[in-house]
């Protein structure tokens, strides 16, 4: 049993701690018994019960997503983040996601903007209840309009224009750019990007991207009708590997260029039936974004400091260096 000391000792006692108070404030403005700042998380800290929500648009079965969410997974995993992810290709559904993270009190939202305008308002409720929010992949014109505290993505107007110039030194004449999620904003910036700089002629095709047969037929059914359409630009790894097919299918001798990449189609690459293909690194993408939320919160940085975006691509990979990513993209992580 504890036995209280006795008075004249409790008085000793009171006037040392006090004492001691009042050196360590005049010495250093360090805390004493646990009253000054005992909770803070101190700069560098392990992030241990930390929460951030990743909300992206990506659609059910799409590779690239995979790609993003194991970026993430990985910074979480090193920085002792407690990790959600959710998508949903439907802009409103996407906007129900982040409220919820908001609802569901977390430390951090990395999210997505396909469609900017629906994520406004819930970016606006998470500022409101002191949520930081960065985005990624999508909206890097839309990003600090609609509240975001960092960016992290290509810029994909001038990932476009570099295709463009692209072509142009392949000596491609008419290009057939696929799209295959109307109203999205990045793959629109892609396709009008090439056409900007592409001396040539350049039409957009508009696929069902969730069917991966009525694309190829959709593709397929183009260059039937249009034999001097010589080169297919989609945005999509499995986008690209479908072009392949449907260029077999309608006897075309067109070729095929993409956006993105993932391990077949590095091997689609390797054997000549791609081109090649703009890498914008979504592993990078979801890993920095997460990573970025926890220095914020951990050590106040801002990457870009608030005013400009952190670019991820575009890097071109072709047959002459598809080598070099080969391995990562087996692994999973290209």
């Amino acid at each position: 049993m504890n036995t209280p000391p006795p008075p004249h000792a409790a008085g000793r006692l009171a006037r040392l701690a006090a004492l001691a108070s009042a050196v360590c404030l005049l010495v250093s403005g360090c805390s004493v018994l646990g009253t000054n700042g005992d909770d803070a998380e101190p700069a560098g800290g392990s992030g241990a019960g930390m929460k951030v929500a990743l909300v992206t648009h990506g659609g059910k079965g799409d590779a690239f997503w995979d790609l993003v969410r194991r970026g993430a997974e990985a910074a979480a995993a090193k920085d002792g983040i407690d990790l959600t992810y959710a998508s949903d290709a439907d802009p409103l559904a996407q906007a129900d996601l982040v409220r919820k993270a908001v609802r569901d009190k977390v430390d951090g939202i990395a999210v997505t903007l396909a469609k900017p305008a629906a994520m406004r308002g819930p970016v606006a409720q998470a500022k409101a209840a002191g949520i930081p929010v960065v985005g990624l992949n999508s909206g890097i014109d839309a990003w600090r309009p609609t509240g975001l505290l960092e960016y992290f993505g290509q810029n994909e107007s001038v990932a476009g224009r570099a295709v463009g110039d692209k072509l142009d030194d392949l000596k491609a004449k008419h290009a057939l750019c696929v799209v295959h999620e109307r109203g999205n904003v990045a793959l629109e910036a892609r396709c009008a990007g090439v056409r900007n700089t592409f001396r040539g002629d350049t039409d957009n095709l508009y696929v069902d991207g969730s069917d991966m047969n009525a694309v190829t037929a959709t593709i397929a059914s183009r260059l039937r009708q249009d034999s001097s359409i010589d080169e297919v630009v989609t945005l999509g790894a499995q986008y690209g590997l479908s072009a392949v097919k449907a260029v077999r299918q309608a006897g075309s001798g067109a070729k095929v260029a993409t956006f993105d990449l993932n391990k077949d189609l590095v091997e689609a690459v390797r054997r000549g039936e791609v081109q090649f293909a703009v890498d914008q690194q979504p592993y990078l993408q979801g890993y920095l974004a997460v990573d970025a939320l926890w220095l914020y919160r951990t050590n106040g940085n801002i990457s870009g400091g608030g005013v400009s975006p952190v670019l991820t691509g575009p890097a071109f990979v072709t047959r002459s260096n598809v080598s070099a990513v080969a391995r990562f993209a087996a692994a999973g992580t290209r």
